[in-house]
């Protein structure tokens, strides 16, 4: 079925206390070199302490708000991607939709981790080519830092605190949703979780401390192998090669990790938009928090074809080929 959906809004926030690698030296045994080499970031934003997943949401939507020249008013479905919820339940979707006040919505988290973005959007254009829905807000937010252990060097250097929100409305013209592609190895679900309700997972203890468990050179490698393949297989389902696409828009989980998938691709690091710098790993909120990077320094345009890739813990993944229909 063709796609009758298109991205036609962003809108981000980020806290304002950064993390800096100088300060992670004060925390465990690290030092800025040891964290650039390895990962590429410098910096991360971490949420106050009575500041939640919601309230960074909330400010994303104010800022896309603030940028779109339509009304959210008539907005019928309000999608989190979150690991980090507020609540167990009510849904940090439903606490959204508290503070706006929209009542004729749906309102719903997704959790697939780091492919919560591409999972969402997947969703919302399924709801919206379908015609069950005209106008979806998809929203990524995390305060990963409340799930940190900061006293583990190998983890608590990666990840920060963010939201961003797109906006995705029902279209008659050309389609904003070209191909896309999912798949998910539950095999691998233990290098990388945070422990809930169970105390095991595929046979072995769980950490219930509620922090985030990672082995991160098995996510790696995971990443590395099945990124550039699942590259392909998309360009492949939307009859396109790499010279049409525009820009490459991965997880920005490790700059490095990055760098690896571009050679093995291959495609341009130069056209790989990214977050991870300044932000850190910021999950499912990586993708928009590149996009709107890219907007706000004038490289990404109207027209232009994207691959969204998200990729993370369960483990799971999904890409996307997209028109961007931002103004």
């Amino acid at each position: 079925m063709m796609s009758k959906a298109n991205i036609t809004a962003i809108g981000t926030y980020a806290p304002t206390r950064r993390l800096t690698n100088a300060d992670l030296e004060k925390i465990v045994d690290t030092s800025d070199e040891w964290i650039v080499q390895r990962t590429g970031m410098r910096e991360r934003r971490i949420a106050d302490e009575q500041q939640f997943t919601s309230d960074l949401c909330i400010e994303a939507v104010k800022d896309l708000e603030s940028r779109y020249d339509g009304t959210l008013e008539d907005v019928d479905m309000i999608l989190v991607a979150t690991t980090t919820a507020d609540y167990a339940f009510p849904s940090t979707a439903c606490r959204v939709q508290e503070y706006f006040g929209w009542e004729n919505t749906g309102a719903l988290d997704i959790n697939a981790t780091c492919a919560g973005l591409t999972y969402g959007l997947h969703v919302a254009n399924g709801l919206i080519t379908s015609g069950l829905h005209q106008k979806i807000l998809v929203i990524a937010g995390e305060t990963l830092s409340k799930v940190t252990d900061y006293t583990d060097r190998t983890t608590c250097v990666l990840f920060g605190d963010a939201a961003g929100a797109l906006l995705v409305e029902r279209t008659e013209e050309a389609p904003g949703f070209l191909a896309s592609v999912q798949g998910t190895y539950g095999k691998g679900a233990d290098i990388l979780y945070r422990a809930g309700l169970r105390s095991e997972l595929n046979g072995m203890p769980l950490a219930d401390s509620g922090k985030m468990v990672q082995n991160g050179r098995e996510v790696y490698k995971w990443a590395a192998r099945t990124v550039p393949r699942e590259f392909e297989h998309l360009l492949h389902k939307a009859g396109l090669s790499r010279v049409d696409l525009d820009w490459f828009v991965p997880h920005s989980a490790n700059l490095r990790m990055i760098e690896s998938i571009c050679e093995k691709t291959p495609f341009p690091i130069e056209q790989t938009l990214t977050s991870v710098e300044y932000y850190g790993n910021t999950s499912s909120v990586s993708i928009v928090l590149a996009l709107d990077l890219a907007v706000k320094a004038g490289k990404l345009k109207k027209d232009q074809t994207l691959m969204l890739f998200g990729f993370g813990g369960g483990l799971t993944y999904t890409g996307l080929l997209v028109k961007w229909d931002v103004k």
